[in-house]
């Protein structure tokens, strides 16, 4: 065929064809790697067993084929102790052996181990007359008294009440709430921080544990705390280091735009990163920024809240200071139940009477967990826990300068109530290891001594923990401090001094 013929050809189809916007012919793969998803259920025989009565191997076992962390590793769960059950600050492994919870686990089991009845009591009888009622559905008496016993708690106008699941969740709600209110979007945060690992508050977080979401939700900007790793800020007295932080951070402020700024939210002591207590005027001096630019300040308690620094809120350390909204978990129930608090200022509080706060979640106000939270913070009050966090504070932190003093691996410490922090060190005075970092050989051998002087808890090099449960006795808490003493040795050889 020629090619004026082909061209008149080509011509003849395109006058054919409909103008528009018709799909092409295409067909989706079909499913090559079926699995068989409806097999008859076949569940153990060991799961007919009374609770508590499986051998070690069958924990084991179960572990290794189906449990999963989350900070660490999936295979350090093979060598996690099996724990049996608790009593006061002790908890008891499969093997008999018998350790004081130095750390409250996570900074959370602040009664220890023995719930008070009027807790366990008051949480079955909820479980019994109304195990849940979904929180826009209806409202249950308990979630009137919580939400009433916490504003009364709080300090100044702290008075709207919203009671997620846990201090991430509550994080959460907060950062949505400061965003719709405002109509800004941008949060400024510590570098050393935790906020959570939900996705805005993973973002929020500035320690490494923020990395694992891939560090690209927008909206949040990170600001220096005002206790740098490896600088100083200038100034001759604590004063003038304090307003020099204050200065970087108002400019930050400045250069990121006020008015795209929702939130300043800061831990009111930084937990994880070190048990960092701000300086005096710091807070204040935050307070003031955020007044000065119409900006809310977010006090994040999770870790501190309710009594593990002395006051019943961290933030009741700097005078003057009311934050817009607080967030709380863990001490809230002391880990009986999963629960937090998001509370905010009444003025807040009646701007979402005309919108959605824009954030929930099923179990939000869930009746059982405040049932337990209820009582738990009325036992607080009732036996003045906080009173008794006081009056072992001076020995806590004169048994940590002793401790300090009489090892050479301890660059310096701090304390607060009972919430305490070892710094370590090499022996040329540098950091031996930052903590996104495998943990290195010196560390495994103080938690092996550590382990071997029957003290369980977190281990965060290069910071050393003591947070032991809010009711310890003071002859249990300086047997603790023995205990630590010993294992101390250890990093000691370890690290080379």
């Amino acid at each position: 065929m020629s090619s004026s013929a082909v061209s008149t050809a080509a011509s003849n189809i395109a006058r054919q064809v409909v103008k528009g916007s018709r799909s092409w012919p295409h067909k989706s793969p079909s499913l090559t790697k079926a699995i068989e998803n409806n097999a008859p259920i076949v569940i153990s025989q060991d799961h007919d067993l009374p609770m508590g009565s499986w051998t070690s191997e069958q924990i084991r076992d179960a572990v290794s084929d189906h449990v999963m962390l989350t900070w660490a590793p999936g295979k350090a769960r093979h060598n996690i102790p099996i724990i049996t059950h608790g009593q006061g600050p002790y908890v008891f492994d499969d093997k008999g052996n018998k350790f004081l919870d130095w750390t409250s686990q996570a900074v959370c089991s602040n009664l220890g181990y023995d719930l008070p009845e009027s807790v366990t009591e008051a949480t079955m009888k909820q479980m019994k007359n109304l195990p849940f009622v979904y929180g826009g559905l209806g409202i249950a008496e308990i979630r009137a008294r919580l939400s009433k016993l916490c504003g009364e708690i709080l300090p100044g106008d702290l008075q709207g009440m919203v009671f997620p699941s846990s201090g991430s969740e509550a994080n959460e709600a907060a950062i949505m709430a400061a965003r719709r209110y405002t109509n800004k979007y941008k949060v400024i945060n510590w570098y050393r921080s935790y906020h959570g690992g939900t996705t805005n508050s993973q973002q929020a977080t500035g320690d490494f544990r923020r990395w694992f979401g891939g560090d690209h939700v927008p909206g949040f900007v990170k600001a220096p705390n005002p206790f740098p790793l490896f600088w100083d800020l200038k100034g001759e007295t604590e004063e003038e280091r304090t307003q020099m932080a204050l200065n970087m951070l108002e400019e930050q402020v400045l250069n990121e735009g006020p008015d795209t700024i929702a939130l300043i939210q800061f831990e009111s002591v930084v937990g994880g990163g070190g048990v960092l207590v701000p300086p005096e005027g710091y807070m204040q001096g935050v307070r003031a920024i955020c007044d000065k630019y119409n900006i809310l300040l977010h006090c994040d308690e999770v870790m501190v809240g309710f009594g593990r620094t002395g006051k019943l809120f961290g933030f009741q350390h700097y005078e003057g200071v009311i934050p817009d909204i607080v967030t709380a978990a863990k001490g809230i129930s002391s880990a009986a139940l999963p629960i937090s608090m998001m509370a905010t200022r009444k003025h807040i509080m009646e701007a979402f009477d005309e919108m959605p706060l824009g954030w929930g979640s099923t179990y939000q106000a869930h009746p059982v967990a405040m049932a337990c939270a209820y009582e738990n913070v009325k036992y607080l009050l009732k036996n003045d826990v906080v009173g008794h966090v006081q009056s072992l504070a001076p020995k806590f932190e004169e048994t940590m300068k002793e401790i300090s003093e009489n090892h050479p691996s301890v660059k310096q410490y701090r304390s607060v109530g009972l919430f305490g922090c070892f710094d370590v060190q090499s022996p040329d005075g540098s950091n031996p290891q930052l903590q996104h970092t495998a943990i290195s050989s010196a560390f495994v051998a103080y938690k092996k001594a550590y382990t071997e002087n029957g003290l369980i808890g977190l281990l965060r090099p290069p910071h050393l923990h003591v947070a032991p449960p809010l009711v310890i006795s003071e002859s249990e808490l300086m047997d603790g401090f023995e205990r630590q003493d010993r294992a101390l040795y250890a990093l000691d050889e370890a690290l080379g001094f």
